[in-house]
């Protein structure tokens, strides 16, 4: 390749040109395993700024037991590879335990992460006895104990999510012990340390833990670099340093909305070894030895993420009736025809397929993961669709696993019993525009529905799909705030503040919570700070019915009005007009605001509902 066709020359243009570098060169930076690249990419991305509609943008301090050193460019070519404007900060050399002692990060506020960079001699003592081992026990325990305390009074000053990860042993700790019973109790004692980091996530919801020393034991880079780690107390290599990042990314990812939601997939030498056209169902290569062994784990790990809430989609150049009876009768056969929530099994261009599944499900292709064999397909569906992730599965099928989740693509902070029944839920999003087809008028359709919707308080089994929707909707998010679930779990304890979840049922079935409403309660004015709504619900009337029953409940606290907001957004000039719709009105923003405001005296917006949709009440109650 030559320099200007470089990933680092089209960073420098966009750099330059003040803009999100373009998709193709972001996917460059997430799968290169070059640590020298990717530090060169991070430190070119330094001073980007975009103008115009701006990206999700992310802060992350950085507060490490040791020098940071390249892990600031190489975590921010992550960050910017998966779509964020990133600011990076790390915390002072030598400040670690004071940053945690105060919980001030930045001089600016709370970051969204806090990247905690740790090494094992923030455990180890610098001086110990292989001949006193439970000298070394009792210190690794005291120290570990002393970061344990440190990290929850901090979590008591912050609303940041802290990220901690597990650390390597270092080998001259390990092979300094002779004895090999004493070496297998030294060891034993360090899987406690790093069992007891992964439990901070369990003791805390603020924390996230990753594994990476797991990561370091499947990847082929050397853990340290003793020369580095003497020289400038860096002990870890560049290539170490690059799975943290990613796994940072994967965690920023999920908190701040940027995860995936659809999975589409290629049959041929994809999901099955060999052309179903040429050698038949009885043919292809699925299960038994090498290589349909490859093909049967692939099916198996995309029916797990189907269990976890991936929606599949199957994006094939095929004859229809010939797959359905392989997947139908095909005894190896994982993935059966319902498995699918849509299908597009013809002759056409893929990147048409997808947006038509895109359309059906009411999904944006940025939610869409693409796995297809073929350069081709690949290569057009990220020309015209260049917002898709696009993996390969092209190569030695023995790695179509790692190729398929080793980006974290459909990683979310926490799985609610939502996530669970998504796949099904837009399978049957599927039938509902089947089902329309013989209406009218969409009132009609709507009426036939038979739609229920309930709305109720956060409690503790709701508040992180609520937190979810934030961080994940961008059509109908009416001011883009996106509340996590620390913030949200605080306003929900507060008597001046409401937070609300929105569930809808119909005659398809239950689609589980799919909206939130986050609202300051005054009183004479209750102001709709949020409101957010799953684009798989749009058009049936159950945002107006939200509001009309958020209004119902000011007016019987005493409340004259309700104040709604709404910020534009690249995504959500859908829910430009819902406001006016309503029946509010338009007041006068405050200096500088981008925010528009409306208002309505809670009266009049409680009967802005829509008589289609029955409403229930917290107690079992409905009204029409």
């Amino acid at each position: 390749m030559s320099e200007s066709e470089s990933p680092l020359a089209a960073l420098r243009v966009a750099v330059r040109e003040r803009r999100m570098p373009d998709p193709r060169v972001r996917r460059a930076l997430l799968e290169s395993d070059d640590p020298a690249l990717a530090r060169q990419a991070g430190r070119v991305l330094g001073p980007l700024t975009v103008d115009g509609d701006q990206p999700r943008q992310v802060e992350v301090a950085v507060l490490a037991t040791c020098t940071v050193g390249p892990y600031e460019p190489l975590l921010r070519a992550q960050l910017v590879g998966a779509g964020f404007l990133p600011t990076v900060r790390p915390a002072d050399y030598g400040t670690f335990d004071m940053a945690l002692a105060t919980g001030e990060f930045t001089r600016d506020g709370d970051p969204h992460l806090v990247s905690v960079l740790m090494d094992a001699w923030h455990f180890l003592p610098g001086d110990w006895s292989a001949a006193e081992p439970d000298a070394l026990e009792k210190h690794v325990e005291t120290r570990l104990e002393e970061f344990r305390v440190l990290l929850a009074g901090c979590l008591e000053r912050t609303g940041a999510t802290v990220v901690v990860h597990t650390v390597p042993l270092p080998a001259e700790v390990r092979d300094g012990v002779i004895s090999l019973r004493a070496r297998a109790r030294v060891t034993q004692l360090w899987y406690r340390v790093n069992a007891a980091l992964l439990g901070l996530a369990e003791e805390h919801g603020q924390v996230v833990a990753v594994d990476l020393a797991g990561e370091l034991a499947e990847a082929p880079v050397p853990a340290r670099d003793a020369r580095l780690h003497r020289y400038g107390d860096m002990p870890y290599g560049d290539g170490a340093l690059l799975l943290l990042a990613r796994l940072v990314r994967r965690v920023a990812q999920a908190q701040l909305g940027l995860s995936r939601k659809v999975l589409a997939l290629d049959l041929d030498n994809t999901l099955w070894g060999g052309v179903l056209g040429e050698v038949g169902a009885q043919g292809v290569q699925l299960g038994g030895l090498y290589p349909g062994n490859c093909y049967l784990e692939l099916q198996r790990t995309v029916r797990r993420l189907r269990e976890q809430g991936v929606i599949l989609v199957l994006a094939s150049k095929n004859d229809e009736e010939p797959v359905e009876r392989a997947l139908s009768e095909h005894p190896a056969m994982v993935l059966r025809p319902d498995t699918f929530s849509a299908r597009a099994v013809n002759w056409s261009a893929k990147a048409g397929n997808l947006r038509q599944a895109a359309e059906a499900l009411s999904l944006s292709t940025d939610s869409f993961v693409f796995m297809d064999d073929s350069d081709f397909e690949r290569g057009q569906v990220g020309d015209e669709l260049p917002e898709v992730a696009v993996v390969s599965a092209a190569g030695d099928p023995a790695y179509l696993v790692d190729s398929l989740l080793r980006h974290g693509w459909f990683d979310v902070m926490a799985l609610t019993e939502t996530d669970r029944k998504r796949p099904e839920l837009y399978r049957k999003r599927a039938l509902r525009g089947t089902f329309s087809a013989g209406f009218g008028s969409s009132e009609e359709f709507l009426r036939a529905l038979d739609l229920s919707v309930e709305i109720a308080g956060a409690t503790e089994y709701t508040i992180g799909r609520i937190a979810q929707l934030a961080a994940r909707t961008n059509q109908f998010n009416l001011t883009g705030i996106r509340y996590d679930e620390a913030v949200t779990r605080r306003m929900n304890e507060e008597p001046g503040h409401l937070v609300v979840s929105v569930s809808v049922t119909d005659r398809f079935g239950d689609e589980g919570i799919v909206g939130a409403l986050w609202v300051e309660r005054g009183p004479e004015v209750w102001r709709v700070l949020n409101m957010v709504l799953s684009c798989r619900v749009l058009s049936r009337g159950v945002e107006r019915a939200a509001i009309a029953w958020l209004a119902g409940q000011a007016h019987e606290a005493g409340a004259t009005a309700v104040e709604g907001r709404y910020t534009r957004s690249p995504k959500n000039s859908v829910a430009a007009s819902f406001w006016s719709d309503a029946g509010f009105t338009r007041t006068e923003s405050p200096d500088g605001s981008e925010t528009e405001f409306y208002t309505l005296d809670s009266a009049t917006a409680a009967s802005a509902g829509v008589d289609w949709i029955t409403l229930k009440e917290r107690n079992g109650s409905s009204h029409e």
